[in-house]
């Protein structure tokens, strides 16, 4: 008989190499070098600031470090991942942080996580989250974000988050840079990437996302544990 330590890992692994088959695009920057500590030093996370939606008690917890230009990170969110909030986050069972993590080859993604921040602050960070992905082939093209909001926010909501954002602009990019750091100690070198913390192991699915009925599987994996 195998032991449960064994059939976790064999379980695992094989998720692992579907979900790599199935990862069909990613924005990748330079690789780093290898950080030998980068696990233990991503232990301790910095305040999520509004980025994140769920119960923080679920037993499993989903990181994604994300460019909201990055069209793989549109492709997962629209495809994975609001299925997971809708199933998993919405229900208790999973606590799902957004990681801001620009890649310099997108010129206008910082801007829009600015823009995801300050509405963080106001609390509507899942809307614009949304929002963002949904409209990224409109406003990626000029970077006129408030243009591709307006069907969805009125001019009055839109005011109200670049007031937020001059008003914490020091705040907003500290938070970035906070997630960005993060990503570079767990050595992420590709949007999306995602963690997936459970029963107190973090593991790294493979970068580009994940088809959901992937991750659907050894989410219920790790739930039955």
């Amino acid at each position: 008989m195998k032991s449960p330590a064994f059939n976790r890992i064999g379980i695992y692994l094989f998720v692992v190499v579907l979900a790599t088959l199935s990862s069909v695009s990613v924005c990748a920057q330079t690789k780093r070098p290898t950080n030998p500590a980068a696990k233990s030093a991503a232990a301790t996370a910095p305040s999520t600031n509004g980025k994140a939606i769920g119960s923080k008690n679920a037993p499993i917890t989903i990181e994604v470090f994300e460019d909201f230009e990055c069209p793989a990170c549109r492709n997962f969110y629209e495809t994975s991942l609001q299925q997971v909030i809708n199933n998993y986050v919405d229900t208790g069972k999973v606590y799902l942080i957004h990681r801001d993590f620009p890649l310099e080859m997108h010129p206008y993604a910082r801007q829009a996580a600015r823009f995801a921040n300050a509405a963080a602050g106001l609390g509507q960070f899942q809307a614009v989250e949304q929002a963002l992905f949904d409209t990224q082939n409109q406003w990626s093209q000029n970077g006129n974000i408030d243009e591709a909001m307006a069907p969805s926010f009125s001019p009055a909501q839109l005011k109200k988050i670049h007031d937020y954002e001059s008003l914490h602009i020091n705040e907003i990019n500290a938070s970035i840079e906070r997630d960005r750091t993060m990503g570079i100690q767990r050595n992420v070198n590709q949007t999306p990437t995602i963690y997936v913390t459970s029963h107190g192991k973090m593991e790294a699915l493979p970068g580009g996302g994940v088809d959901y009925k992937l991750l659907q599987q050894y989410l219920d994996f790790l739930l039955r544990q």
